[in-house]
C-alpha cells in the first residue's frame, strides 16, 4: 500500500512539472537568483528617477568606492552576481537594471538609446548621492559605459568596457552576419532558435538546467514587441568611433575571443581612438567573460581599480 501511494505521489509530481514545466523553471531561477543575490549581501531596490523607477542590486557599503555594473541588451543585473561577490567587501556596488529590462518597466514611448539610457543612468547616481563611480558594462551596457564616460567624465572614475557594441567591427561577427540576412536573433520564435541564439552568447556557460531554460526562452519568445523596440533604439545609436577619443578616464577593455555577437577585430578600433586604453583578449570564451569566468575576472577588475 505504501509503495503504490509512493507511486502515485511520484506520478502526480511529474504530471504536475510537466504540464508547469516554465512557471516551474521561473520561480527555480528567480528563486536562485534572489537568494544568491541575499547571500552575496545584495539587496534589490526601487530608485524614483523621473518618469520611472530603476531596480538594482545594492549592497549599501559606505564609505567604500562605488562600483556600477551595467548589463548588456536582453540581460539584467542577475548577470553580475558571481562577478561581483568577490568585491562586495571592498567596494559599494549598484547593479541596476536599465529601462526596459528585467525589473526596471518598459514603455513604448520612452526612447532607448544610449544618450537616453546614460542621462536615466546619470539620474540614478544623482539620486543616490553617488557623484563618482567606476562603471563596467557588457555588450550593450559596455556601449553606456564609453557613452556615459565621454559625456559625464566628472563623474566616472573609470570605464571598462566587456565585449562592448559601439564600434563597426573589421570582421563580421555571426549575429552581424544574420543580421545582414534578415534575421535578428534576438528575436525568438521556437525552442531551437533560442537554443541556437544561447550558445551564441557564451563559449563556456555556467551549467543551467533545462528547465529554467524553458522559462527564459518563453520570456523571449513573449517580449518580441518589446525587444524589437529597444534593440532597434540603441542598434541605431550614434557609434562610437568619432569620439573614442573623447574618453578620457581611465578605461580598459575585454573581449572574448570565440564571441559570436560582436567580432573580436572592434578591439583594434577600440586601441586605434583610445590610446591609454588597456586591453584583455581571453582565448577560448564568448560574449560574457564575467559570467563564463567570474573570479578570474572578478581578480583582474580589482586589479585594475588597485592600480589606479
Amino acid at each position: 500500500m505504501k509503495l503504490l501511494l509512493l507511486a502515485v505521489i511520484i506520478i502526480a509530481a511529474f504530471w504536475l512539472l510537466r504540464r508547469h514545466y516554465s512557471a516551474v523553471g521561473k520561480w527555480l531561477y528567480n528563486t536562485a537568483m534572489a537568494t544568491e543575490a541575499a547571500l552575496y549581501g545584495f539587496r534589490k531596490q526601487s530608485v524614483a528617477i523621473g518618469d520611472m523607477h530603476l531596480t538594482c542590486y545594492r549592497n549599501h557599503n559606505p564609505g567604500k568606492p562605488v562600483l556600477v555594473m551595467l548589463h548588456g541588451f536582453s540581460a539584467d543585473k542577475t548577470v553580475w552576481l558571481r562577478f561581483a561577490r568577490p568585491l562586495a567587501k571592498d567596494y559599494d556596488i549598484v547593479i541596476p537594471d536599465m529601462a526596459g529590462h528585467g525589473d526596471s518597466p518598459y514603455d513604448p514611448q520612452w526612447n532607448y538609446g544610449m544618450p537616453a539610457q546614460a542621462e536615466r543612468l546619470q539620474q540614478l547616481l544623482e539620486t543616490l548621492n553617488i557623484p563618482r563611480a567606476h562603471l563596467i558594462g557588457n555588450s550593450m551596457g559596455g556601449f553606456l559605459a564609453a557613452t556615459f564616460a565621454i559625456r559625464y567624465p566628472q563623474k566616472t572614475l573609470s570605464a571598462t568596457m566587456v565585449d562592448p557594441a559601439g564600434v563597426h567591427a573589421p570582421q563580421a561577427s555571426k549575429m552581424m552576419q544574420m543580421l545582414e540576412q534578415g534575421r535578428n536573433p534576438f528575436i525568438i520564435n521556437s525552442r531551437a532558435e533560442f537554443d541556437e541564439f544561447y550558445a551564441m552568447t557564451m563559449e563556456q556557460p555556467p551549467f543551467v538546467p533545462d528547465i529554467v531554460l524553458q522559462a527564459v526562452y518563453e520570456k523571449y519568445r513573449g517580449s518580441q514587441q518589446q525587444l524589437e523596440r529597444i534593440f532597434a533604439d540603441f542598434y541605431s545609436s550614434d557609434y562610437l568611433e568619432e569620439s573614442l577619443g573623447q574618453l578620457t578616464v581611465p578605461a580598459m577593455l575585454w573581449w572574448g575571443d570565440q564571441d559570436k555577437l560582436l567580432h573580436v577585430s572592434s578591439v583594434e578600433v577600440w586601441q586605434a581612438g583610445i590610446p591609454h586604453l588597456r586591453v584583455e583578449v581571453f582565448p577560448g570564451i564568448g560574449h560574457m567573460p564575467m559570467v563564463e569566468m567570474p573570479a578570474r575576472t572578478a581578480q583582474l577588475y580589482r586589479s585594475f581599480l588597485d592600480s589606479l
